[in-house]
């Protein structure tokens, strides 16, 4: 079984708004995450944080499993590993960004096909540049959930780079938002 596990725990400081719940093309920027996922994988859980009321009833809505990181102030790397816990059990999973609303479905697919292939990491990349989401096998699990504060998820990756696949896709894999003028210019795009 292949999970997804979606960070959504940051403050959108730079925004200037909680940006999960703003809208591109009348769908707010999570559900575009959460749809791409959908049908794709066994099950995904979005990791909350900072002020998670505000998006809760939208992933009620959408019938999506959520968690809280009360530590999301360390960073990515604890809140993937809170939501990882949920999913330990799962054969592979995803780490994707909250803030990533055009996740390609065929990479999605292509990057499970990889890792069946025997991948233990599978990534996205455009034009010479990794992005997410990135799909990791079980075996990787316990090493990535004993990182300590200091350690990274790329440790990890550069480690086991022997079995590091990595797929060239579009430029949605190096694509998040983080002020209004990079949402402005996706909502020109799409």
């Amino acid at each position: 079984m292949v999970g997804a596990v979606i960070l959504a725990a940051g403050k959108s400081q730079r925004m200037g708004a909680p940006k999960l719940l703003l809208r591109i093309k009348g769908k707010r920027i999570i559900e575009w995450v959460v749809d791409s996922f959908k049908g794709v994988v066994d099950e995904l859980v979005v990791v909350l944080g900072y002020n998670p009321e505000s998006l809760i009833p939208t992933l009620e809505k959408l019938g999506t499993r959520w968690v809280v990181n009360e530590n999301y102030r360390e960073g990515m790397v604890s809140s993937f590993k809170k939501g990882l816990e949920q999913l330990k059990n799962y054969d592979a999973v995803f780490l994707a960004l909250g803030d990533q609303p055009f996740v390609d479905r065929d990479f999605l697919v292509k990057a499970i096909d990889a890792w069946k292939r025997g991948a233990k990491i599978v990534s996205p990349s455009y034009k010479g540049k990794k992005g997410h989401p990135v799909l990791f096998d079980r075996s990787l699990f316990d090493e990535i959930l004993a990182l300590k504060k200091n350690e990274f998820i790329r440790d990890v990756i550069h480690k086991h780079g022997e079995d590091h696949r990595v797929i060239e896709t579009g430029e949605w894999a190096v694509t998040d938002l983080d002020t209004p003028e990079s949402l402005q210019a996706l909502r020109e795009k799409s």
